[in-house]
């Protein structure tokens, strides 16, 4: 994009003001180059979320944005339904709840090492990956419905789990307000033989490796420490949550018309809040939040299971599961007064700062954990919230490095053969039941997670705690 069509606010700070249609600024956090590495398309998607009723303070795009489905990836918008607000399909995503959770190992590297190849094919044997992959659990009605009213918490009912794992969830790992009863069969029966699987895309199963350490005191806290060896699994809600997606997005196009909204494009399909559908998707979808939870809970579950067998009386405790791909109440302070706002959150990760009560006492006083995965082969990243992210970007952070060019594109310039090759010389074990998804996937694929990151940092976004380095990847 040409940084000429924003007004510069700072270093990181990059405005569009209203005008037309709009009822709120645009707000791009990004450095001069990643902004001029953007599409055009993220200004244009950014620009028709600030069109939309109701909506609160300014249409934000963290520092990995790039073009999705109506709203941008990395895109971030809070509604007011006393206000006439709406809630967006397209401004959660198809990939509901599409997170990211890390566990401790109390490994190091030289621990991995040594059985670095039958690890990295243990794992692939124990984690079903890949387009379509199905897992040995088979889910009856009766019990998928107790699946998306009960999340990670359910899992560990049927032993996929430990119960210390809850505090360290988003929500405490099940999302209130659940409704599996406005889940249609058709996403059900997609999501019969899915959980405890991985998918495709973008999601993976990773062992890192601590490679460098930013904020010493906040490190100690979240039990990180110089080559000390992490697990990363990056995956969402599958089948149902793409079917929930698909289905509440062609209603939306009606409510939205019956409704009287203009929409500048028809991919940003909305419904007010409070009307019947936009409470039915409301419903659906936090069923689907769980599903995603109970589902990185199960992975989490296999991923002890192997690492017990290779180091047997080993702990693996969870540092933080974070989701990002999420429509949430939350309260958050809009001038001099609190408001009760329907935050959405489209490959952006909350990041609440210290002393928020949603978080569990022992990282309350530091801030929140937030993941950030690099692409396949380069590093990831543990940062922590800021206080100044609450007025900054409604406490939202980025998600990830974000892709540079298509998955169609990285196909014409990488051989997937050829990139499993090349990283296993950097000595980084790639394990992936399709050589075209690795290609898809390349690290030159995806935007500099480093100035990313640095990027969220100076905006005063969130802060850097970790830089992890990849050993091993599962890759969908």
């Amino acid at each position: 994009m040409d940084p000429a069509r924003f007004v510069r606010v700072d270093a990181t700070t990059w405005r569009v003001e209203p005008s037309g249609a709009m009822r709120v600024p645009v707000v791009i956090y990004a450095d001069e180059n990643l902004i001029r590495d953007m599409d055009d398309k993220v200004y244009e998607q950014a620009v028709n979320v600030a069109t939309l009723p109701g909506i609160v303070q300014a249409s934000y795009a963290m520092p990995d944005a790039h073009w999705g489905y109506g709203f941008p990836i990395g895109g971030v918008a809070a509604f007011d339904p006393d206000r006439g607000g709406v809630v967006s399909a397209g401004g959660v995503g198809f990939d509901i709840s599409c997170g990211v959770r890390a566990m401790l190992t109390g490994l190091s590297v030289g621990d991995i090492l040594p059985l670095q190849k039958s690890l990295a094919d243990s794992l692939f044997q124990q984690i079903p990956a890949g387009l379509g992959s199905k897992g040995t659990i088979t889910m009856e009605p009766a019990e998928m419905d107790a699946m998306l009213a009960g999340g990670a918490r359910w899992a560990i009912e049927q032993g996929w789990g430990e119960l210390r794992d809850l505090e360290r969830i988003e929500e405490q790992g099940c999302m209130a307000g659940a409704r599996p009863d406005f889940v249609s069969d058709r996403a059900k029966e997609r999501q019969r033989m899915e959980m405890g699987t991985l998918g495709s895309g973008n999601h993976y199963l990773e062992i890192q490796a601590v490679a460098e350490i930013y904020d010493a005191a906040v490190a100690d806290v979240f039990g990180l420490a110089q080559d000390r060896v992490v697990i990363s699994i990056h995956c969402g809600s599958r089948g149902l949550g793409h079917q929930i997606g698909t289905e509440f997005l062609k209603e939306m196009l009606v409510t939205a018309k019956e409704a009287g909204i203009e929409l500048p494009d028809r991919e940003l399909a909305c419904a007010p809040i409070n009307s019947e559908v936009g409470q039915r998707y409301l419903g659906a979808m936090r069923a689907a939040i769980n599903c995603a939870l109970a589902n990185r809970e199960i992975l989490c579950h296999y991923a002890r299971r192997v690492f017990g067998h290779f180091f047997p009386g080993s702990d693996l405790p969870l540092l933080f599961d974070v989701s990002h791909n999420t429509c949430k109440l939350e309260s958050h302070l809009v001038g001099r007064r609190r408001r009760d706002l329907f935050v959405h959150r489209k490959g952006a990760t909350r990041a609440f700062g210290p002393g928020h009560k949603s978080l569990p006492e022992a990282l309350r006083p530091v801030g929140q954990p937030v993941l950030i995965g690099g692409s396949m082969g380069t590093g990831s990243y543990v940062l922590v919230g800021e206080a100044s992210s609450e007025a900054k970007s409604l406490s939202s952070a980025c998600h990830g490095a974000g892709r540079a060019m298509s998955r169609h594109a990285a196909l014409k310039q990488w051989a997937g053969r050829r990139v499993v090759d090349d990283l296993a010389a950097k000595g980084i074990l790639i394990r992936s039941p399709s050589t075209r998804g690795v290609a898809e996937e390349a690290p030159g694929a995806y935007k500099d997670v480093d100035a990313v990151v640095a990027a969220a940092e100076q905006a005063g976004l969130a802060r850097r705690v970790a830089r992890l380095r990849p050993l091993i990847c599962v890759k969908g």
